[in-house]
């Protein structure tokens, strides 16, 4: 198993999600095929009451199996990442190999992404979701299908099947949760030695993930990539929904913050709220946790990135929102809708806003919290802002 990061550096990451476990329910909710026992969720104890069971080591070889992934070159129609929204009124989106295709434009640099699904495994009867729970892996390839898509200009997806941290861990503090974490980042340190084995030498890296999947991303920066001669392929990072602190905690990635749209080499991450936005337990959560670096973050800014302008603090209108992911009544399917919120990035807080709450179903949080939908309300403008730091990336390479 990988070295855990300092005890503060786990604290800072799993409290933040702490704060969004609840969305991440109504995550599965809004994106996946059924509402999933709405009731019996809110009087039921989410912590697991068992013991914590170290998991077996995934043979050496494990993710040489195309079944270990959701998404990867080679799953054509199965693959739920190269799903390709349609625009409103312009009739079904496209999958697959069809989307594949678009990406082998000429006009489209080659890239490959490692994209991190979020939270999906519900159950209180285990520390860490099994690979043949059935429910969980089915909501996991819709979460894929409606974040991961986002990236589908890519050469190459890969999407790992892993056993992640069930929702409950993220709401104490028993050791358990800890070593649960480490469980699961354990299976996506695998996983993403062989992405890097699989791809070509000189191809640049995207990596993205969000909620446990930010979680992870940010783990795999500061624990494989940080100082190593790889992180001079990473075009960018997203981790997100994760609050990052520019001063505590940003320094320890490794990488800067996207300050600017035509930046490479750098990470991207923002927290969605509408207006008027109740961002109290999400600051005060994020005040009262440690950095990164072991230091108070209290008061220091939060990194916020804005998709629509492809800067840090920026103000952009919503006619500069090429298209939101509006999810379909079946929560399977959806559309892009261009032009239907704008964005900002508010100083006082370093939070998102979007302007009056926009209607994409009934599962925004209380606060006008929109952390389920940070990726879908800028899908389309996030699909063409990695394809342009992977452009800046390209001519300062070596040749």
């Amino acid at each position: 198993m990988p070295p855990s990061p300092p005890p503060h550096w786990r604290t800072t990451l799993r409290k933040f999600l702490y704060i969004v476990a609840f969305l991440i329910v109504l995550a599965i909710a809004v994106l996946f095929v059924l509402r999933l026992y709405a009731e019996e969720l809110t009087e039921l104890a989410m912590v697991p009451s068992v013991e914590f069971v170290e998991q077996d080591a995934l043979e050496e070889n494990a993710y040489q199996d195309p079944a270990m992934w959701f998404s990867r070159p080679g799953k054509g129609v199965n693959d739920p990442a190269r799903w390709q929204p349609a625009m409103s009124g312009e009739g079904e989106g496209t999958n697959g190999e069809a989307a594949e295709d678009a990406a082998e434009d000429a006009d489209t640099p080659r890239f490959a992404v490692f994209f991190i699904h979020p939270t999906s495994f519900l159950e209180n009867d285990a520390w860490n979701g099994p690979l043949d729970h059935e429910e969980s892996q089915n909501r996991a390839r819709l979460m894929v299908r409606g974040m991961a898509s986002a990236f589908n200009q890519a050469s190459e997806i890969w999407a790992p099947r892993y056993r992640q941290a069930t929702y409950g861990a993220f709401l104490t503090d028993a050791p358990e949760a800890d070593r649960a974490l480490d469980a699961a980042y354990a299976d996506i340190s695998a996983a993403f030695d062989f992405f890097v084995d699989s791809i070509p030498k000189d191809m640049p890296i995207v990596i993205a993930g969000h909620s446990q999947g930010g979680y992870h991303t940010v783990r795999l920066l500061t624990d494989k990539l940080k100082g190593t001669p790889l992180m001079n392929r990473v075009a960018v990072a997203y981790p997100v929904g994760m609050p990052i602190s520019i001063e505590t905690d940003l320094p320890e990635l490794g990488l800067p913050a996207c300050a600017a749209r035509q930046q490479a080499g750098c990470v991207a991450s923002w927290a969605s709220f509408a207006e008027p936005a109740d961002t109290g337990q999400y600051l005060r959560l994020y005040n009262d946790t440690p950095g990164m670096n072991g230091e108070s973050r209290a008061g220091t800014p939060i990194l916020c990135f804005n998709p629509l302008t492809g800067t840090m603090n920026g103000e952009a209108g919503a006619d500069a929102n090429l298209g939101t992911l509006v999810p379909g009544e079946d929560l399977a399917s959806g559309e892009l809708v261009a032009g239907a919120v704008p964005a900002r990035c508010d100083p006082a807080s370093g939070i998102l806003l979007i302007g009056d709450p926009p209607d994409l179903g009934q599962y925004v949080l209380p606060g006008n919290n929109y952390h389920v939908y940070d990726i879908p309300l800028f899908w389309r403008n996030l699909q063409q802002d990695v394809v342009t730091r992977v452009r800046a990336w390209q001519p300062v390479q070596p040749s």
